[in-house]
């Protein structure tokens, strides 16, 4: 696991009319402060990668779909320095997952269907605060081949 990136599982409620899936409240401890909440989606087979926040802390959740979630830590000053940790996240795997700033993330589609990642932003978006790289970037040493459908 990478240093200072948090798991959580989340809470769906069923009934027959459907379900509600919990994701963020402001008395959860994963929770600092608002700042957007967007969606983006990803079609099957697609990446979206790589990216790095200065400033603000995601927190992702997949609310339709099964995507691969890849974090790379390459902070000098961490304990997890250089360590790649892949999360794979679908509503059957229900869960929050709290990405600091400085880590590289990107996420694929793994599924037949085109999947909806949901994030709670602490702060709202700025083009200032974000650094991209190619998903096929060498910099990062990870390979993004397989696919599962």
């Amino acid at each position: 696991m990478i240093h200072d990136v948090v798991t959580y599982p989340l809470r769906q409620i069923f009934d027959e009319r459907g379900k509600v899936m919990h994701m963020l409240r402001e008395d959860s401890c994963q929770f600092k402060q608002f700042g957007e909440i967007y969606f983006s989606t990803v079609n099957p087979g697609a990446i979206k990668a790589w990216r790095l926040h200065k400033l603000m802390t995601l927190n992702y959740a997949v609310v339709h779909g099964h995507i691969k979630l890849v974090l790379y830590d390459d902070r000098y000053d961490s304990p997890s320095y250089g360590v790649i940790q892949e999360l794979f996240i679908s509503p059957e795997n229900y869960q929050l997952i709290t990405i600091p700033p400085l880590i590289w993330n990107g996420f694929k589609c793994v599924g037949p269907q085109t999947a909806l990642v949901a994030n709670c932003a602490t702060i709202k978006h700025s083009n200032s605060d974000i650094l991209r790289l190619p998903f096929d970037d060498k910099s990062i040493p990870y390979g993004w081949s397989s696919n599962f459908f």
